[in-house]
């Protein structure tokens, strides 16, 4: 389920860490990258958790309404279709899910505020009112309100980022790829899946099994960065001898080293699929002059150890590339 960039993202943030606390244990490191991952599947699952809990909220309400002392026409018979909605009854059923929310101990019995303003800003939302007024709706419409919900409401609820990051810090890294998982998974979504589908994994499953890889990817993306350190410290002082090391962002390096990770380390990725990760990589995380600064030094290195065929890319369109 994550892409290869997430994968680039998990891998940054943890050799940032790593750099950061000028650890040298990599097996150490190594585990907390992993359980880096594994937190990022538990805000996703916190995040399928809370649709269903505004729809319980959404049903209460419904029932509120019908208990007024002088209820209206539309108190009395309410428009059910957002509670009806057979993408979220699915989920709501789903045994993969209600395991996972058992062992994460997902509780929101003591967010009945933030789940009301969630539900407002839902109902204020023109895609909801649209889906709401529909005469008939489809099942791909079932999953196109819940998928606007996720982006313009989840997305920008800064009382819920909040909230995220007092469970954990590193959370608030996690909210926006876990609210891009979560709309993935939906958009996937069939509706002949009974409530013995599983949730998808992090890693996208291996066909025919043997080592993830993925999985593996991202450990040698960060292994070889720092057992290579020295090496490619030497390669990128050579390309910058106008500047001393201390003086380039630590960010700046990070990416460095590990695109020159990728160009000598993985021969199925071509060159330009790397050059351009890390450019956008550099746009997201580092200065805003950063992209430039890379794509020169990586331009320049790519050259080089073309001459000296170091680059080795293998597959279909990419030997001698």
């Amino acid at each position: 389920m994550l892409s290869r960039r997430h994968l680039r993202i998990k891998a940054l943030q943890a050799l940032y860490a790593f750099t950061q606390s000028h650890n040298d244990n990599l097996v150490l490191g190594e585990k907390e990258l992993l359980k880096s991952i594994n937190k990022l599947y538990e805000i996703y699952v916190y995040q399928l958790s809370l649709l269903l809990e505004v729809v319980e909220y959404a049903e209460k309400r419904l029932e509120e309404n019908k208990q007024k002392f002088f209820p209206t026409s539309e108190d009395l018979a309410p428009n059910r279709r957002f509670i009806d909605n057979r993408f979220l009854k699915q989920l709501s059923e789903n045994k993969d899910l209600a395991r996972y929310t058992n062992t994460f101990k997902i509780l929101w019995a003591d967010q009945d505020q933030m789940i009301r303003k969630l539900y407002i800003g839902m109902r204020e939302l023109p895609e909801y009112q649209e889906y709401m007024k529909k005469p008939d709706c489809s099942y791909d419409d079932d999953k196109e309100v819940v998928q606007q919900i996720i982006k313009k409401v989840f997305t920008r609820s800064e009382l819920l980022q909040f909230f995220y990051e007092e469970k954990n810090i590193h959370w608030s890294d996690d909210f926006y790829t876990a609210n891009l998982l979560v709309v993935k998974t939906i958009k996937s979504w069939d509706e002949s899946w009974d409530e013995m589908r599983k949730l998808p994994l992090l890693f996208k499953e291996q066909v025919g099994g043997g080592e993830n890889e993925d999985r593996e990817f991202l450990i040698q993306l960060f292994r070889k960065t720092i057992v290579k350190d020295e090496e490619y410290s030497a390669l990128i002082e050579n390309k910058v001898k106008n500047w001393e090391m201390d003086r380039i962002a630590v960010m700046d390096i990070l990416l460095i080293k590990m695109a020159i990770v990728e160009l000598l380390e993985f021969p199925s990725i071509p060159i330009k699929v790397t050059l351009n990760e890390y450019i956008e990589l550099a746009k997201m995380f580092s200065t805003p002059k950063s992209k430039i600064f890379i794509n020169g030094i990586l331009d320049k290195m790519i050259v080089e150890l073309k001459s000296q065929k170091k680059i080795k890319k293998m597959g279909r369109g990419l030997i001698g590339s």
